[in-house]
């Protein structure tokens, strides 16, 4: 057992239910169509109705939780944004001017703006929980203490509970000006993956700033000595006030049995401290999409999770997330709108 788990005392239990998944495949078997030829998609039901606890799963009622914090690590020269940009797109998501605002009304998806540690006053409309106005610098010291990391982690799990009670389904996304660089130590710091091969290009940084970043990550794996086993001290060490919080998310939804859909790298991240934390999480989470990040394989190796979209998506806020929701409301109606062979007077082979 991790340290971290006795702190949060969350239990998640794998998914078995051998009957009621039974029971949906033999749906899936009666519709008008040949077997298995719906591929993934049938499988993706399943999952759905095992997390729901039912064969009618639904995704009525749907949210984008956007997890927003900065990142002190930004003073390294690590982004080719300045760190401005994150409390900038905190007031574009409330105004409804980005993209993820753009997918969110296309699937009818409701985004929740969460403040985790973004620098300044937070802005009226948000979801209040800052920890702190920004991490500190993780290439020269610890980017927050543990009881801060433990803090964030809480209310994520505080705010899953909430979500359990008005959602059916709700995907994580991520803005903060720097990480990228976090997300990338967190990978190498669970994974062993090198820190040549886990960070990428980010917001889009030359030659010189990626090599500059991959050093970054390395002097701070170097000066933390993170173990993967104590997964709050990895996220005191090298995370993001915004990864931890939706880290602990994705605990308190798994807990709830509220099916979640992770956007990308940085949101894998968080999946990855969770899984530390409770092995058997994967199982509740969906796995939107693989990122253009050039360390986003390696860390849905880690994190056993085949995707289901692949678009050279690099954008964050949820974009990904957004899409997949819409993939798993079609598999979903497909599932609970096409006729039946039994209904028709046919028997299926």
């Amino acid at each position: 057992m991790s340290r971290s788990s006795v702190n949060f005392n969350i239990e998640i239990q794998p998914l078995h239910n051998p009957g009621l998944a039974q029971e949906v495949m033999n749906h899936w078997n009666d519709l008008t169509k040949p077997p298995g030829s719906l591929g993934r998609l049938e499988s993706l039901v399943e999952r759905l109705a095992l997390i729901q606890g039912t064969a009618n799963p639904s995704l009525a009622r749907k949210a984008m939780y956007i997890f927003c914090a900065d990142h002190g690590v930004t003073a390294e020269g690590i982004s080719a944004y300045p760190a401005e940009v994150t409390p900038q797109m905190v007031k574009n998501f409330l105004r409804g001017g980005a993209a993820i605002n753009v997918l969110c009304r296309q699937f009818g998806i409701e985004p929740v703006v969460v403040d985790a540690g973004v620098k300044g006053p937070s802005e009226p409309g948000v979801v209040n929980r800052k920890v702190r106005e920004g991490t500190c610098n993780f290439a020269r010291e610890h980017a927050m203490s543990r009881q801060e990391a433990e803090h964030a982690m809480e209310c994520g799990v505080a705010l899953a509970d909430e979500a359990a009670s008005q959602f059916d389904v709700a995907g994580v996304g991520e803005m903060g000006i720097g990480n990228t660089t976090a997300a990338s130590a967190l990978l190498c710091a669970f994974t062993g993956i090198p820190a040549h091969h886990a960070v990428g290009r980010g917001t889009g940084l030359d030659d010189e700033g990626l090599e500059r970043k991959v050093g970054v990550v390395a002097r701070a794996l170097a000066l933390h000595r993170p173990d993967a086993a104590d997964p709050v001290g990895v996220l005191s060490a090298l995370g993001g006030f915004e990864i931890a919080m939706m880290a602990g998310f994705l605990l308190g939804a798994a807990q709830r049995r509220l099916p979640v859909v992770v956007d990308g790298f940085i949101s894998g991240s968080a999946a990855l401290a969770a899984q530390a934390v409770a092995p058997a999480i994967g199982q509740y989470l969906f796995f939107s999409h693989q990122s253009a990040e050039p360390g986003h394989p390696g860390m849905l190796a880690g994190l056993g999770a085949e995707p289901l979209l692949s678009l050279g998506l690099r954008l964050g806020e949820g974009t990904g997330a957004a899409l997949a929701i819409g993939v798993l409301e079609a598999a979903l109606r497909l599932y609970a709108e096409m006729a039946a062979f039994s209904g028709l007077g046919v028997k299926a082979k």
